[in-house]
């Protein structure tokens, strides 16, 4: 005779089961403390700025989203790690977010708590050019803006060698219906060594901007675009692969306008985008 299937487990050990685990993320979360604070001692005063690391955390993210499976949502797990990641780097070196809210205070509000959490202090700001004033003044703050739109060309501050500079774009992973979907870049102070460099953002100044040459741009890089009426033009933020600015300028005068100065403001890694379908 054959066996009878074993029973279901009880709802009682399931239970345990879940608290067991429950336990063990706990005991991990705390191991993870007990190495930042080893990581602390070891850094002491070696670096500079903030302990942002954009080119870790841009790959972090993205080899979440390649591992996840499960009936957990993929919203859910990244707002967790992104809790973790950012108090973990806000305890070993105190830092606030400054954000534009010039875009909307609820849209960049989200984006802020979403990506930085509750324990990292959050200051508005009702325009781009006094949140960067305000990372330009600090030693590793972070700063939020419009990566997509902007009224002033605030990226002009960036230029000098010793200013803050684009240090990542976000969200690091993009999908439909994403939580905190607003498109913007992170301004601060990083060690080279933890810039990601995969796109480059530069801030060119133009004249002879008209519909004609946006157009032809905009197969090319994202722009952001403001009126510069000094040179009868405008004042790009322009987002490109690394290297590939003399493009942009051949396309620029090609369309009839002319390159009056270049600087290089910053850079991030390469948007990630979550396929339809593959997020929950």
């Amino acid at each position: 005779m054959s066996k009878p299937p074993p029973s279901p487990p009880s709802l009682a050990e399931l239970r345990q089961e879940i608290d067991t685990i429950d336990a063990q993320v706990h005991n991990l979360l705390m191991q993870r403390g007990d190495i930042i604070d080893r990581l602390i001692r070891v850094k002491q005063t070696q670096e500079v700025g903030s302990a942002f690391r954009p080119a870790r955390e841009a790959d972090m993210m993205r080899r979440l989203v390649q591992r996840h499976r499960g009936i957990l949502p993929l919203d859910t797990v990244e707002s967790i790690w992104r809790v973790i990641i950012s108090t973990f780097t806000y305890v070993q070196a105190p830092f606030s977010v400054h954000a534009d809210i010039s875009v909307g205070e609820s849209l960049m509000r989200d984006s802020a708590r979403f990506h930085f959490g509750f324990t990292v202090p959050y200051v508005s700001h009702f325009n781009a050019p006094a949140a960067v004033e305000a990372v330009a003044r600090s030693k590793g703050d972070l700063a939020l803006v419009s990566a997509t739109a902007s009224r002033t060309p605030w990226w002009i501050a960036l230029e000098p060698h010793d200013a803050p500079k684009i240090i990542a774009r976000l969200p690091f992973v993009e999908r439909a219906d994403h939580p905190a979907a607003l498109p913007v870049f992170v301004v601060s102070r990083v060690a080279d060594s933890a810039m990601v460099t995969e796109v480059e953002t530069w801030s060119v100044r133009v004249s002879g901007w008209n519909a004609e040459t946006a157009r032809a741009l905009s197969p090319l890089a994202e722009i952001v675009a403001v009126p510069d009426a000094a040179f009868d033009g405008a004042a790009l933020l322009v987002s490109v692969a690394g290297g590939h600015l003399e493009k942009i300028k051949a396309a620029l005068i090609e369309a009839g306008a002319s390159v009056r100065s270049s600087a290089l403001v910053g850079s991030h890694a390469t948007r990630y985008t979550v396929p339809n379908g593959s997020a929950r």
